[in-house]
């Protein structure tokens, strides 16, 4: 039986020189609305925010996926290459810090292969809505790029610890804090380092998409797009036309297990599906035990949920514990607030096309939810237990799915720092 394991693939980056940094990078276009990101990058012109969302460019156009959009994002990547970007003169690999509250985690930036993706190698644990693919495929063909890296994730190893430590006790290429607090440190690993690293990870088994499946699943569909082309078109965007990290692999940062943070992926509704907040709060009672409780969950099996100026604890009800897949999916709180509470009481069959839920990250905190709800933009809100990465891998592995946004990890990797040619 032959035994696949993960390759790691050194790239030419196109990056920023080292004083454009912290104005180009960005958040990842598909953490705000584009409201949220006019406002970043209002009086930056170098904010990659210009490219990866360039509808906050055109004002006049209602729809944020129209072809003007692309050309604009396209346009927008011409001028910051010549102002602002080099491509780096050997293909390297990259340690990506991130720091934020106390908490600190380091990936390792690279190429990884297609093939690996659509063989299971790196495993998913989300579907991906046509739309959202459609969006990001046709902007890396309009770049001929990837901008922004898939995050994944993979049980940590010591050895790649260990070349970690001693790549990251120089100086790094990057290092800032932006806006928001996170500080971004990368170096770059070149020549027999790089060669180490690469042979190392041969040893990891499987790799795990934490976050990024549309930006995954979009490389998949801009490598079968761009395929007929490649042979014949000119290698313009490519530094060396003898790389291993062409179209047929994707960006992503690659981070050990232990050292990721998740947080919820929590839910607002914006009505009660007709009822009362009394008989809202009495349908619930029958699927759960509801107690005045804390704005978050102290542990798994429990929801916190804001109706009426007021939090309450909901407790779900025993259930046989079970070992298959599907049970696994089932027993998560993100289900059983979907299978007992949403469905069920609020009509919501499908949360991923119905208008009436929306999302909100864990980094937004609480106090968001009940903004929401107290100005009547939402009617209720649910505060969940985080789901572990250990729930994530053991679903993936089976080969299970789970419910949309059941995750929110944080801090979150900037768009704009490492950009791979395609």
């Amino acid at each position: 039986m032959v035994v696949s394991m993960a390759a790691l693939l050194p790239f030419r980056a196109l990056r920023p020189r080292p004083a454009n940094a912290a104005t180009v990078a960005s958040v990842p276009y598909d953490v705000v609305t584009t409201e949220e990101a006019r406002s970043l990058a209002d009086g930056n012109p170098r904010s990659f925010l210009r490219i990866s969302r360039a509808e906050i460019e055109l004002p006049a156009v209602g729809d944020p996926h129209a072809e003007t959009v692309y050309q604009r994002a396209a346009a927008n990547f011409v001028k910051l290459r010549a102002s602002a970007l080099v491509v780096e003169d050997e293909p390297s690999v990259y340690f990506y810090r991130l720091q934020a509250d106390g908490h600190v985690q380091t990936g390792l930036a690279a190429c990884f292969s297609i093939d690996e993706y659509e063989r299971n190698v790196i495993r998913k644990h989300e579907r991906t809505r046509h739309d959202k693919e459609d969006d990001r495929t046709k902007h890396m063909i309009a770049l001929r790029a990837q901008t922004g890296p898939v995050f994944l994730t993979y049980r940590a190893m010591s050895e790649i610890g260990a070349l970690a430590a001693r790549a990251t006790a120089f100086e790094p290429l990057f290092d800032f804090e932006a806006a928001d607090g996170v500080r971004h440190s990368i170096w770059r690993v070149g020549g027999a380092d790089r060669d180490r690293l690469v042979e190392t990870f041969r040893a990891v088994p499987t790799l795990y998409i934490a976050d990024g499946h549309h930006r995954a699943a979009s490389a998949a569909r801009a490598r079968t797009a761009l395929a007929p082309s490649r042979s014949s078109a000119p290698m313009a965007n490519v530094a060396d036309a003898s790389d291993a990290a062409d179209a047929s692999t994707m960006l992503a940062v690659a981070f050990p297990h232990d050292e990721v943070r998740v947080l919820p992926y929590n839910r607002i509704v914006k009505d009660l599906e007709g009822l009362s907040p009394t008989d809202f709060l009495h349908a619930v009672r029958e699927s759960f035990i509801v107690q005045p409780g804390p704005s978050a969950p102290n542990a798994r099996g429990q929801i916190a949920m804001y109706v009426g100026d007021q939090w309450y604890s909901l407790t779900s009800r025993p259930s046989p514990a079970a070992s298959s897949p599907q049970n696994a999916v089932g027993s998560l709180d993100v289900s059983v607030l979907q299978d007992r509470l949403l469905e069920p009481i609020l009509g919501i069959a499908d949360i991923r096309t119905d208008k009436r839920v929306d999302f909100i990250g864990g980094a937004r905190g609480t106090k968001q939810l009940e903004t929401l709800v107290n100005s009547g933009r939402a009617a209720v809100a649910f505060s969940l237990f985080p789901v572990s990465v250990a729930d994530l891998m053991s679903i993936s592995d089976a080969g299970a799915i789970m419910p949309p946004k059941s995750t929110w990890f944080e801090p979150k990797l900037r768009d704009g720092l490492l950009i791979h040619l395609i």
